[in-house]
């Protein structure tokens, strides 16, 4: 009987552990009527599903970015930022991660960049998202032009080769600032930050109110808008 509770309780922790994962990842953000309409558009941006997630192909032919969602928000809520920034001369592949979770999909973009012949490639992301894709980018610096981190920070040093842009809202109640600050230490030379004023964490999506988060002054689709401009403008040159 001893022997069979041995064996019996590690199962009995492990279900109980998988039961909670499943149950934590279960519940997540999901898009709203918005983000799904930008997905089915087709002009200027065209919109296609792929085995990695979606690809918003815009005038561009030259530059990529590779997006990582934040952590339990359903991937497609980003669709209407990322049709501005495709719109705006970047094709976009925004990834879906596994479980919801770009932790678990760090490496994704290798994966994705082989599908392209773009000669110019960023990656980028948003929370958790931008967190996985700087880390990407550390470890891939040869490959990259540029960083996008929105509402992220990075936590292991970018080579100078590339650039960095980070935005943010300033009425964000979910990014610890202390870690954006700590983050500044690992940026390289052309480094970009940029406080959009009203803006909050979830406003880069399109998902609803985060939880923790503040309440934002600044339009949705105008943050949106704003960061598009932004990231179009380093893509250029103009900035960054």
């Amino acid at each position: 009987m001893k022997k069979k509770l041995k064996v019996l309780i590690p199962v009995l922790v492990l279900a109980a552990l998988a039961a909670a994962f499943f149950l934590y990842t279960g519940t997540y953000y999901h898009a709203d009527e918005t983000a799904v309409a930008a997905v089915n558009a087709e002009d200027p941006v065209r919109v296609s599903g792929t085995g990695y997630g979606w690809f918003f192909d815009g005038p561009s032919e030259d530059n990529l970015l590779v997006f990582y969602p934040g952590a339990k928000v359903e991937e497609t809520a980003y669709a209407p930022l990322m049709r501005l920034i495709a719109a705006r001369g970047v094709d976009v592949c925004l990834v879906k991660m596994p479980f919801r979770l770009a932790f678990f999909g760090a490496y994704k973009a290798d994966d994705v960049f082989a599908l392209y012949a773009h000669e110019n490639r960023y990656i980028g992301g948003h929370s958790l998202g931008g967190a996985m894709a700087a880390a990407y980018a550390a470890e891939r610096s040869e490959t990259l032009q540029g960083v996008i981190l929105l509402a992220a920070y990075p936590t292991k040093p970018l080579a100078d080769g590339m650039w960095l842009l980070s935005v943010y809202g300033s009425e964000d109640g979910v990014l610890n600032m202390q870690k954006v600050a700590e983050g500044r230490q690992f940026a390289p030379a052309r480094y970009t930050e940029f406080v959009l004023e009203g803006g909050n964490h979830a406003g880069f999506g399109n998902y609803g109110a985060q939880k923790g988060d503040g309440e934002a002054v600044l339009p949705r689709d105008e943050q949106q808008a704003r960061t598009a401009d932004l990231i179009a403008r380093c893509v250029s040159g103009a900035v960054g």
